[in-house]
């Protein structure tokens, strides 16, 4: 296993009902298959070495028997083996029959577990035939020897003893629909992924709902789960099964198998990010039975080649659903922006807009929220604030725009006032440096300040989460405002934001856009080249925002660490970047993330719109004196 992966997978296999040996011999083929595969963790149907259709034949002996000789078998070819196998099977125990799912791991049978929830409604009579699991944990005997058995309970979770935090729990079809289902309990009792052994019939509408639950289910227990349900081997005598087989991760499907494919489902379930989850998560308390473990040995080393690692992870991949996100960003920010201005009850907004995305952006967001308050947009102060690196490019499309959206548009040259400001400090022009910058973006901010006094409005931020991340801003600079709409949107979302409002407004306001959109990120403070082309290009000298981006999610929001997040990079921008630019970009992230906390502990209100934000009154509380070596560290011995 790398970097708490566990590769798992859902399977179907061909079937005949009420004959074990038969059954026996297709499960041998997919175990054997699997296993060359490096799968770690592979779950079968429901009662698959029987077939779910028995009916009455479950009465019979010989049926039984035949059950219990199969999975015997199926347990020795697992000998050598580094996989845990789930199997269903009648077993009769004690006088009374249980519908139950054995663990298998290097050719014991390590466990079994019994359904809890008998259904006999509708299509279903299985209390005609089992009864539900007994309380507590007993050992079942297999005949033979003495230690010739496995432990037999609804509590058992198996787990490999080098890998203690791969903890799988298991329920049986009708457990999952169960108001109080099993699999609630084996989470908090340390359980991380749940499998389900099903024969769940196929109904118009059922699938849907299935769905549902699993999305639920694992999302609520912060859980990997792996439902596998019976195919179409089973009889068709009075319902028909589908092959529906899904895996499911803290409520998103990894995989899932198209109904009556005869195709499995296999995914990677990132575990670490389970893990990372429960520890944030503080409603999700552990606390039930843990003394029913069991060791099996399931782990192997296999590498991440099923799991797709998007490259940008806050950006959805599907047009349609980048579109419809864009929207309900685009609408969360103005509507959080409508509601500040209406309660403070001011006259105006004022802006900076540079020309560039974020500006760009913030302007978008404002006309909306004007719109939403029925105000007039000659009541939106934009300015332009040409400076010493102001491009004749992105000055004409910043002045184009203003235009095109109808807001009251004026310009202060800054030139002279910042000279003079150095004369003030002593500082020489000639000297390119951090004075030199952030002084232009500080005066910015004073005229914005004043006039936002002077015509009874708030300053709106244009700063996106990025360059909070980065400490790409300057303090007290165009770091500060009176709200700031783009807080929580990444640089590499912003871009589709402002795309989505080009293709909504179309026109002349879309062909600025368009313009806008093809503009070099740069925060223009350092005079431009000898063609009047942007010198300072962001991504020099902070990294591409695609990679630091990405750095962000996973760090935050997964709580991935350097050796996990590079071994993700790599995946994700195979063929773009090599090792090298990744981990160069990755210890400079780490390095800026840390350095850079003085300036994100006192930023203004901003709507959060995703499940990463800065904030430090929302999401981030972090001092601003932690120390970043071990991080970077581990990212430079990589």
């Amino acid at each position: 296993m790398q970097h708490q992966f566990l590769k798992a997978a859902a399977v179907s296999p061909a079937l005949k009902v009420a004959d074990p040996a038969f059954n026996a011999q297709k499960i041998v083929e997919v175990i054997e298959a699997h296993q060359e595969k490096g799968t770690e963790l592979l779950v079968f149907p429901e009662l698959c070495i029987s077939g779910y259709t028995c009916g009455d034949l479950f009465l019979q002996k010989t049926l039984l028997d035949g059950c219990l000789s199969a999975l015997k078998i199926i347990a020795e070819t697992t000998k050598g083996h580094t996989m845990l196998v789930f199997v269903g099977l009648p077993i009769l125990y004690q006088g009374k029959l249980y519908n139950c799912a054995a663990g298998i791991s290097n050719g014991k049978i390590a466990g079994i577990v019994p359904k809890t929830y008998i259904p006999n409604y509708g299509e279903f009579y299985e209390a005609r035939y089992f009864s539900p699991a007994p309380a507590g944990t007993m050992w079942l005997p297999f005949g033979g020897e003495e230690n010739d058995g496995a432990a037999f309970s609804t509590e058992l979770i198996f787990r490999d003893e080098n890998h203690p935090e791969i903890a799988v729990g298991c329920e049986i079809c009708e457990d999952l629909w169960a108001p109080a289902s099993p699999s609630v309990q084996l989470s908090k009792s340390g359980a991380t992924v749940i499998v389900n052994l099903s024969a769940s019939n196929e109904i118009v509408g059922k699938r849907e709902y299935r769905k549902t639950l699993l999305a639920a289910q694992s999302g609520k227990n912060l859980c990997g789960y792996v439902y596998a349900s019976a195919g179409i081997g089973e009889s068709t005598s009075d319902m028909v099964f589908a092959g529906n087989n899904f895996i499911y991760e803290n409520g998103t499907c990894l995989a899932e198998a198209l109904p009556f494919s005869g195709e499995g489902a296999e995914a990677e379930i990132d575990v670490g990010f389970l893990l990372s989850e429960r520890r944030r998560n503080n409603t999700f308390r552990a606390g039930g039975k843990t003394d029913d473990w069991l060791d099996a040995e399931f782990v192997t080393d296999a590498p991440l080649t099923l799991r797709r690692v998007d490259p940008m992870p806050f950006v959805p991949h599907e047009e349609g659903a980048r579109q419809e996100r864009a929207e309900l960003i685009l609408s969360m920010q103005s509507q959080a922006l409508a509601r500040r201005l209406s309660q403070i009850n001011a006259r105006s907004a004022v802006l900076g807009v540079s020309g560039g995305l974020d500006s760009t952006l913030a302007l978008l967001v404002t006309c909306r929220a004007f719109d939403l308050l029925q105000k007039d947009r000659e009541s939106i102060l934009a300015y332009t604030m040409p400076g010493f690196g102001t491009s004749k490019k992105t000055k004409g499309n910043a002045d184009a725009l203003m235009r095109a959206l109808g807001v009251t548009a004026s310009s202060v040259p800054i030139t002279e006032a910042v000279s003079v400001h150095f004369a003030d400090i002593g500082h020489d022009p000639a000297d390119r440096d951090v004075t030199y910058e952030n002084a232009q973006a500080r005066y910015r901010t004073m005229v914005l300040m004043d006039v936002a006094n002077k015509h009874g409005g708030i300053v709106i931020g244009t700063g996106d989460l990025s360059e909070l991340a980065l400490g790409w801003c300057t303090y007290n600079g165009d770091h500060m405002s009176m709200y700031a709409v783009n807080c929580s949107i990444p640089k590499t979302l912003v871009r589709h934001l402002v795309r989505a409002e080009a293709d909504r407004l179309g026109g002349e306001a879309k062909v600025i856009l368009d313009d806008i959109l093809g503009t070099e990120i740069s925060p223009e403070l350092l005079p431009p080249d000898a063609m009047g082309n942007i010198a300072q290009k962001t991504e020099d000298l902070v990294g591409p925002y695609e990679l630091t981006d990405f750095y962000l999610y996973h760090f935050l929001r997964r709580g991935d660490g350097p050796a996990k997040i590079l071994y993700l990079a790599e995946r994700a921008f195979a063929g773009k970047y090599d090792r090298a630019t990744l981990k160069k970009w990755l210890v400079s992230f780490f390095k800026r993330f840390f350095s850079q906390q003085f300036k994100r502990n006192c930023v203004p209100d901003g709507v959060k719109v995703g499940s990463v934000s800065l904030s430090p009154r929302a999401d981030l509380r972090m001092p601003a004196d932690a120390s970043a070596a071990l991080w970077v560290s581990e990212a430079e011995d990589l």
